[in-house]
């Protein structure tokens, strides 16, 4: 479970260099017991900030982003994003590298795999 909070100031949380991507800083908002999987924060990219020697990106989690503000480039889809775009994806979806010309803030929620549960009707363990 993820720190209960009710609303609170978060202009005192302070911005921190994300572990591993040099030009993202992370404001976290709330976490669970492990943070790199359970966590709630804004991702803040610099302009001119290219990812693509990572390449393609995948993750044990659930992620959740919401653009605030500026624009991300999908460099393989060749499509760009400004705010108000959502992107939802299970553990171990494809996405990116991307590039932002105008650096970009957004929202970022991650949440741990959870076993499916069986459809309706069915007896787990059954066809």
């Amino acid at each position: 479970m993820k720190d209960e909070r009710e609303f609170h100031d978060t202009a005192g949380v302070p911005w921190r260099a994300a572990e591993g991507a040099p030009g993202v800083s992370e404001r976290p908002l709330s976490a669970g017991p492990d943070p790199a999987v359970e966590q709630t924060q804004l991702a803040r990219w610099e302009p001119g900030l290219d990812t693509s020697a990572a390449g393609v990106i995948r993750h044990p989690y659930y992620e959740e982003v919401y653009l605030l503000e500026g624009e991300l480039e999908d460099l393989t889809l060749g499509r760009t994003f400004t705010a108000g775009h959502y992107a939802s994806r299970p553990p171990g979806m494809p996405h990116g590298p991307y590039r932002t010309r105008t650096g970009c803030l957004m929202l970022e929620i991650r949440s741990p795999e959870r076993p499916r549960s069986a459809p309706p009707g069915s007896v787990r363990g059954t066809p």
